[in-house]
């Protein structure tokens, strides 16, 4: 690999991407995408100028209420602006292989079988964010039978280090550590606690990215790999276990606007590809993911 492009670069999960592939691959440029993922001719021009060797594609309205509230600009960034990539690097740097960050969120109904999600389950999205990433999944899909090297990730939810407290793990971490430091009352503010979760840590999560990269030869194109734990997790659980790291107790309000529209009692997963085509599984245990996101808060709030 002489140059791999990562696109949202600076985002939560892109800083990681960063440095697992800067570890998997030392001698390559790792370069941030200095395009509008809303402009296609930038896109190209980008791509035409400074072909790259492989690109991990992570820039999106990735949370669900942001693309709640302005879906066109989802549709805009995570539909279109992904086809506007996939269309140059096809026609510009045909040899790039392009790891696409799709989303077990994707699944959406899927999820109320009560079965641990397979590559092969249908997808049906329940929210804007996940129907503009499963349409993008599906047309690279359909791109690689026109000759698209693209790899489909499809990870379950991962947090960690550095995460917006727009999601919901990030959101207990940046809570409790203001509660910690007297900033706010020790109220916490959540949405549904009884729903199941398969979580992952963000680390994990980049190392398969990177790993994707390293065996893009081996893997067919349109490639379709769901990364999960395998365990399910109470979100009511997972606040307590923060609270327990912590060593501090409080109340909870409920609030209405932390709340979805459409929701599932359980997401699971089956990550049985990964580990047989990638060897990965995840290698953070929960409380050390948990651990780290507090102590990131921690040091987040004494500087606001």
């Amino acid at each position: 690999m002489r140059r791999i492009l990562v696109t949202g670069a600076a985002g939560f999960v892109g800083r990681h991407v960063r440095d697992s592939l800067k570890s998997r691959f030392p001698a390559a440029a790792i370069t941030d995408a200095a395009f509008d993922m809303r402009d296609p001719a930038a896109i190209r021009l980008a791509v035409q100028t400074d072909p790259p060797d492989a690109c991990v594609h992570l820039a999106a309205v990735s949370a669900i209420q942001a693309a709640r509230a302005d879906p066109d600009e989802a549709w805009q960034v995570n539909l279109h602006g992904t086809l506007g990539l996939a269309r140059a690097l096809l026609e510009t740097a045909p040899r790039c292989v392009l790891v696409y960050a799709s989303t077990a969120d994707a699944y959406g109904a899927s999820f109320r079988g009560g079965v641990p999600v397979t590559e092969a389950t249908v997808l049906a999205p329940m929210n804007t964010y996940a129907a503009t990433k499963a349409a993008a999944d599906l047309a690279l899909g359909a791109m690689a039978a026109e000759g698209l090297r693209v790899i489909r990730v499809r990870p379950f939810n991962h947090t960690g280090p550095g995460q917006s407290d727009a999601f919901v793990v990030a959101s207990f971490a940046r809570q409790v550590a203001r509660i910690e430091a007297d900033l706010q009352p020790p109220v916490l503010r959540v949405g549904a606690l009884d729903a199941l979760r398969d979580f992952l840590d963000v680390r994990d999560v980049a190392r398969a990215y990177a790993q994707c990269v390293a065996q893009a030869d081996s893997l067919p194109p349109g490639a379709i790999i769901n990364l999960a734990s395998g365990t399910s997790r109470r979100i009511g659980d997972v606040l307590n276990q923060l609270l327990a790291l912590a060593g501090i107790t409080a109340s909870i309000e409920v609030e209405a606007t932390r709340l979805r529209p459409a929701d599932i009692p359980l997401a699971a997963g089956d990550a049985t590809l990964a580990r047989t085509i990638l060897g990965w599984q995840p290698a953070i245990n929960w409380p050390q993911t948990l651990a780290d996101t507090l102590a990131d808060w921690r040091v987040r709030v004494r500087a606001e």
